[in-house]
C-alpha cells in the first residue's frame, strides 16, 4: 500500500471511531444502557461500540504498525457484525402477545458458526498454526460470510416489517445494507484473487462512517418498530435458499482456492472451470421444482407450528381462481390451485356434461386424456358426497379398511400417478371431482392437509358451479329474447288471420262484387308483405329491420279508420293538425291499430270509441277512448303491461306489451285512465319528428 493509500486509510479509520464514539454515547443518553429486558437496544449499543473500537485499533495499527492492534481491530469488526446479527435476529424473534407463531430462531447456528469461523482464523492466526500453508486466506472466507449472512438477515427483516413501521427501519436497513454490500465486494475480490484491493480498503473506513447518519436517523425516530415484524413461512423459505447460497458460494470459493493452491501450473485453470461448473449447478439446483419442493417440505416439518401460511394460500389460490372466466379455463385454474398447494405436478377434473347423469373429463392438467366416465351412483360418488374425504390412493392401497365398502372404479387404478382424489361439494351435492398426481417431493398427507384440501375444494366447487349459473342464465336468457320476440311475432299472425278470416267470410257473401275483389287483392297482398316482415323479425331480432323515420299519424290513423269501417265499427277521429313522429310506419300502425281494436272487443254495438291526435308539449299526442266495461286499477297497475296477462278469453296479453315496449324504446310512453263500466282513455305521447321544409321557404320568400 503506498503512502497515499495509508494516509487516506488512517483518515478513514480516524472518522470510523470518532463518529462510532459519537454514536455510542448520544445511545447512552438516550437511556439504551438501563433497561436490561430490551435486548435490542442493548445489541445495537454492542455493536456501535464495538464498531468505534474496530476504528481506534485499526488507526492505532497504521500509527504504531504493531501487529497486535491488527488482530484486535479484525476482532472488533467480527464482533461488532455478531452483535448487528443479535439485532436483526431479535428483530424476527416470535411475539406471541401478537399471535406470532413462525420462529427464525433457524438462523442462529449459522450466525454462530460465522462468528466462531472468524475467531478460528484468528486464534491460528495469532498462534501461526498453518492451514493448508495460508492462514491469512481463513480469515478473508470469514470475512466474505460475514456480510454475506448480514445481508440474509437484513432482506428478511426489510421484507417482513409491517407497512407503517416502514419508514422507520427504512434508514437502518439502508445504511447497513450499504456497508454490508461493499464489504461483500471487498472481501469477495480478495478471496478470489488472493489480495485484498488497496484502494477498496483505504476507502472502507469512509463508507462505514458515511452510514452513521442514517443510522442516527433511525434511532431518532419512533423505536417500536422493533416488535412489528412478522415472519412467514414463505420469508423463511426465501432466507433459506438465500443462505443455502451464499454458503455454497463460499464453500465453492474456499475449495477453489485450494484447488489453484494445490494445482501447480494447472491451478488456475482448475479453479476457474470448479466455479463455473459450481454456478451453473447452482443455476440448475435453483431451478429445479423438485429441490424447492423438499427444501419447502423440510422446513414446514421441522421449524413451523403449521405446514401451511394459511393466509397466502388463501390469497394464491383465490387469486388462480379469479384468473380466469370461462368454464373450460375455470377448470384447469382449479386443478393448478389444488396441486400447487401440494407441488402436484399434474391433475385433471372430472365434472357432469350437459344432459349426462356421470362425470366425465373436463380439464386436465400434464396428466393424460382419458374417456373413461364414472357414474353419480358410483361406490366412489356416493362415498365422497357422503362423507366429503379426501381419498389417499397410496393410504387406501395399504389399508382400505379405513374407507370402509369403497371399491375403486377400474379406470382410476390405472392412473399410475393418481395420488388425492379431492371432492368438490356444493352443499350436499357432489358436483365433480380432481384427481391430483404425486407430488415431487414426499409430503405426509396428515390432517391439515386433508382440511386445507376439503376447504379449498368447497371454494374451487362454489367458483366452478357460479360459473355454470352464469352460462345457464345467458343461456336462459337468449331463450327468453327468442320467446318474447316469437310471441310477438305470434301475435301478428294472429291479427293477419283475423283479417283474413273475415275476408273469406265476406267473400260467400259478396264474391261477384268487382270492388270486393279488388279489395280483396289488396287485403292479400299487404297480408304477404306482413307476413315477410314478420319473418325478417324473427330471423333478425326483436328490432324490425330498417333505421325509424318519420311516420304521418294523421295519414296512419285514418288507414285504421277504414280498417274499422271494413269490419262494421265507426271510429270516431278527430285530427286537429298534421303531425309527424319519428318511428317504423308499419309497427306503429300496428300498435296503434291494437289499442283501438282492443277498445272496440271492450264496448259494444252501441258504444262509442273514438281516437284524437294533437300536439301537447312539444310531444305528439295520440288519444283513444271508448265507453267500454274499462279495468279495474289494480289490474292497470300489476297485469295490464306484462306479458301473458289478458281480460279476453282467445288474446296472448302480448298486444300491451309489445306495445308498451316499443313507445318506450322510441322515447315515449303510454297513460291508461280507466273505470269499471264507464270506459278507458289510452294515451300515446310519441317524439315529434321536426322538419325544416317550413323554415326553408320562408328563408327563400325573405330572401
Amino acid at each position: 500500500m503506498d503512502s497515499g493509500n495509508l494516509v487516506l486509510t488512517a483518515w478513514g479509520y480516524g472518522l470510523v471511531g470518532f463518529s462510532y464514539s459519537v454514536f455510542a454515547l448520544w445511545l447512552i443518553q438516550l437511556g439504551y444502557v438501563r433497561p436490561a429486558h430490551e435486548l435490542s437496544k442493548t445489541a445495537v449499543l454492542a455493536a456501535v461500540t464495538w464498531s468505534a473500537l474496530w476504528g481506534w485499533l485499526g488507526l492505532a495499527f497504521l500509527l504504531t504498525g504493531m501487529p497486535v492492534f491488527s488482530l484486535l481491530s479484525i476482532l472488533s469488526d467480527l464482533l461488532r457484525y455478531g452483535c448487528w446479527y443479535a439485532f436483526l435476529l431479535i428483530l424476527l424473534r416470535p411475539d406471541p402477545a401478537q399471535g406470532r407463531l413462525v420462529s427464525m430462531r433457524w438462523l442462529t447456528p449459522f450466525a454462530v458458526a460465522v462468528v466462531f469461523l472468524g475467531l478460528l482464523a484468528l486464534t491460528f492466526s495469532a498462534l501461526r498454526i498453518s492451514v493448508f500453508g495460508q492462514t491469512a486466506k481463513l480469515i478473508l472466507v470469514s470475512a466474505m460470510a460475514s456480510p454475506v449472512f448480514g445481508l440474509v438477515l437484513l432482506e428478511q427483516v426489510f421484507r417482513n416489517v409491517t407497512e407503517d413501521s416502514r419508514w422507520n427501519i427504512k434508514p437502518l436497513c439502508l445504511g447497513l445494507f450499504s456497508a454490508f454490500l461493499f464489504d461483500l465486494y471487498l472481501f469477495s475480490e480478495a478471496v478470489l484473487f488472493n489480495r485484498l484491493d488497496a484502494d477498496a480498503l483505504s476507502i472502507r473506513g469512509a463508507v462505514h462512517t458515511l452510514v452513521v447518519p442514517l443510522l442516527l436517523l433511525s434511532m431518532a425516530r419512533r423505536n417500536d418498530w422493533i416488535s412489528k415484524i412478522h415472519i412467514s413461512p414463505k420469508a423463511a423459505f426465501q432466507t433459506a435458499t438465500l443462505l443455502m447460497a451464499g454458503l455454497y458460494l463460499i464453500f465453492i470459493s474456499s475449495v477453489g482456492y485450494y484447488v489453484r493452491y494445490f494445482g501447480g501450473e494447472w491451478g488456475r485453470a482448475l479453479q476457474l472451470g470448479l466455479v463455473f461448473f459450481a454456478l451453473v449447478i447452482l443455476l440448475v439446483l435453483g431451478l429445479s421444482g423438485s429441490v424447492r419442493a423438499k427444501l419447502r417440505v423440510f422446513l414446514s416439518k421441522h421449524f413451523f407450528r403449521y405446514r401451511f401460511d394459511y393466509r397466502e394460500e388463501w390469497l394464491k389460490f383465490t387469486r388462480t381462481l379469479s384468473a380466469k372466466t370461462s368454464p373450460q379455463e375455470m377448470g384447469q385454474q382449479v386443478i393448478r390451485g389444488l396441486a400447487d398447494m401440494l407441488e402436484s405436478p399434474a391433475g385433471g377434473l372430472w365434472m357432469k356434461n350437459r344432459g349426462e347423469t356421470a362425470f366425465s373429463q373436463t380439464a386436465r392438467w400434464n396428466l393424460a386424456q382419458t374417456r373413461e366416465k364414472e357414474d353419480a351412483n358410483s361406490s366412489l360418488c356416493q362415498f365422497m358426497m357422503t362423507s366429503g374425504w379426501v381419498i389417499n390412493l397410496e393410504e387406501y392401497r395399504s389399508y382400505s379398511r379405513r374407507y370402509g365398502q369403497l371399491q375403486l372404479p377400474p379406470w382410476l387404478q390405472e392412473v399410475a400417478q393418481a395420488w388425492l382424489i379431492v371432492p368438490l361439494l356444493v352443499g350436499e351435492e357432489l358436483i365433480g371431482f380432481v384427481v391430483l398426481a404425486s407430488a415431487r417431493t414426499r409430503v405426509d398427507v396428515n390432517w391439515e392437509v386433508n382440511d386445507l384440501l376439503k376447504t379449498a375444494g368447497r371454494q374451487a366447487a362454489s367458483f366452478l358451479a357460479q360459473m355454470q349459473a352464469t352460462e345457464a342464465l345467458l343461456e336462459a336468457r337468449k331463450f327468453d329474447s327468442f320467446n318474447r320476440m316469437s310471441a310477438f311475432v305470434v301475435h301478428d299472425l294472429k291479427n293477419i288471420v283475423t283479417q283474413l278470416s273475415l275476408m273469406m267470410k265476406n267473400a260467400k257473401r259478396l264474391g261477384g262484387n268487382p270492388e270486393f275483389q279488388q279489395d280483396m287483392l289488396m287485403t292479400v297482398e299487404n297480408s304477404l308483405d306482413r307476413m315477410r316482415q314478420l319473418m325478417l323479425q324473427l330471423r333478425e331480432g326483436a328490432t324490425p329491420p330498417g333505421t325509424p323515420f318519420g311516420v304521418d299519424l294523421g295519414t296512419t290513423i285514418q288507414r285504421i279508420e277504414v280498417v274499422a269501417a271494413g269490419r262494421g265499427r265507426k271510429l270516431e277521429v278527430q285530427l286537429s293538425e298534421p303531425v309527424v313522429t319519428r318511428g317504423h310506419e308499419e309497427r306503429l300502425e300496428r300498435i296503434i291499430g291494437h289499442i283501438v281494436q282492443n277498445a272496440f272487443d271492450a264496448t259494444g254495438i252501441g258504444g262509442r270509441v273514438w281516437i284524437n291526435l294533437d300536439r301537447l308539449s312539444g310531444q305528439a299526442r295520440v288519444v283513444v277512448g271508448d265507453t267500454g266495461r274499462g279495468m279495474s286499477q289494480d289490474f292497470i297497475r300489476d297485469r295490464l303491461f306484462k306479458p301473458f296477462q289478458t281480460t279476453k278469453q282467445a288474446g296472448m296479453g302480448i298486444g300491451a306489451y309489445e306495445s308498451f315496449q316499443y313507445v318506450q324504446e322510441l322515447g315515449g310512453r303510454i297513460e291508461v285512465e280507466s273505470e269499471l263500466n264507464k270506459g278507458t282513455t289510452v294515451t300515446i305521447l310519441l317524439p315529434l319528428f321536426e322538419t325544416q321544409k317550413e323554415s326553408d321557404l320562408h328563408s327563400l320568400e325573405a330572401a
